[in-house]
């Protein structure tokens, strides 16, 4: 049997918009692939919005064998793991992931910047690293470089700490997101003097200069002590970003730029990831959100639906998310016989 499980993150508008957005969405594989899903393998979860994960990011860490860990650590607790696949052995101890990042004064409070938006170069990203390794030094404490944007703390004084993943708080108030628990206090410290020594430093005046968001700050989140990853995939397909720590886990991993390859791997049991909506979504830029589900309908959603229907995919589910929500469900063949019932993309409403 195949059985392909797709995270779509912020694959379901937003509540205040999704009337205007639907009425615009034109996707009728999607329609069908979700309307004449059994009813029993339906379901939804809501999450309230201050929530230190988005949901996407709490439903893979709980099929990873990290959900325990999560309730600790409040963003996925995926250091060890991610430090792993990029050829780094962390070995003993607690490691956080630390991320450098832009943080932008609004009119009373201080934002996150989605960390996908700064574009760090190797030599921008070595240079400030080198900087902010000697102050965790002086602070007693190791700091790793995985590459550009990814950066690993060892703190095991800070295990308690509560951290909120950057996507989470990216476009917020960062008063809310930040660590919090035995250690904040500290973090902050360590926060503040690599800010301060980041300010008006040349990399950032020629970045401004070129009219790029200058690195002002770092995220500090994942913590994690080991890295559990049981699992019930044996192949992954399309795993980026911080999605890479879970590479390891699987038989295979590939990346699958049209569904027609991953469709001639005859997984039997296996992951996908497509994450073209999230920085539109987080970004509040719904009208290329809108072309990017289109994008999706065209080289992903109709020809999965095709499979299905064929025979060559034996069973589909789709887990949707957006910012509060994750919406579930599970297509087989014999459920898209249903022809009394309307596709209708009824499944994406709040």
């Amino acid at each position: 049997m195949t059985h392909l499980d797709i995270l779509i993150p912020f694959g379901l508008p937003p509540a205040e918009l999704s009337a205007d957005l639907l009425k615009e969405l034109q996707s009728p594989a999607l329609a069908m692939l979700t309307s004449r899903a059994g009813s029993s393998t339906t379901s939804r979860e809501d999450f309230d919005g201050f929530t230190r994960a988005l949901p996407h990011e709490i439903w893979i860490a709980r099929q990873f064998g990290m959900a325990s860990a999560l309730d600790d650590t409040g963003s996925p607790p995926i250091a060890h793991a991610l430090m792993q696949s990029l050829g780094l052995d962390p070995g003993e101890g607690t490691w956080f992931v630390l991320q450098p990042v832009h943080i932008h004064v609004a009119r009373d409070h201080l934002v996150l910047t989605d960390p996908r938006q700064l574009m760090l170069s190797e030599e921008e990203s070595r240079t400030l690293f080198d900087i902010a390794a000697a102050l965790c030094d002086e602070a007693g404490k190791r700091l790793v470089f995985g590459n550009p944007g990814t950066w690993f703390l060892r703190a095991d004084e800070w295990r308690a700490l509560q951290t909120s993943s950057p996507d989470a708080a990216s476009g917020h108030n960062i008063d809310i997101w930040m660590p919090t628990g035995k250690g904040e206090r500290d973090w902050r410290k360590l926060q503040n003097e690599i800010q301060m020594h980041w300010f008006n430093h040349p990399i950032n005046e020629a970045r401004e200069m070129q009219g790029a968001k200058p690195v002002n700050s770092v995220w500090l989140w994942g913590g994690a002590t080991h890295s559990p990853l049981p699992n019930e995939y044996a192949d992954a397909f399309n795993l980026a970003g911080w999605l890479q720590a879970f590479a390891q886990a699987v038989r295979r991993t590939a990346h699958a730029p049209m569904a027609n390859d991953l469709i001639a791997a005859q997984p039997s049991r296996a992951l996908l990831a497509l994450d073209a909506l999230q920085e539109h979504a987080l970004a509040n830029d719904w009208g290329r959100w809108l072309q990017a589900m289109h994008a999706l309908e065209k080289t992903w959603f109709a020809p999965l639906h095709d499979a299905i229907k064929s025979g060559s995919l034996d069973r589909l589910s789709l887990i949707l998310t957006n910012d509060k929500r994750i919406a579930q469900s599970t297509t087989t063949r014999p459920s898209l016989r249903k022809f009394w019932v309307k596709p209708s993309l009824e499944a994406l409403r709040p």
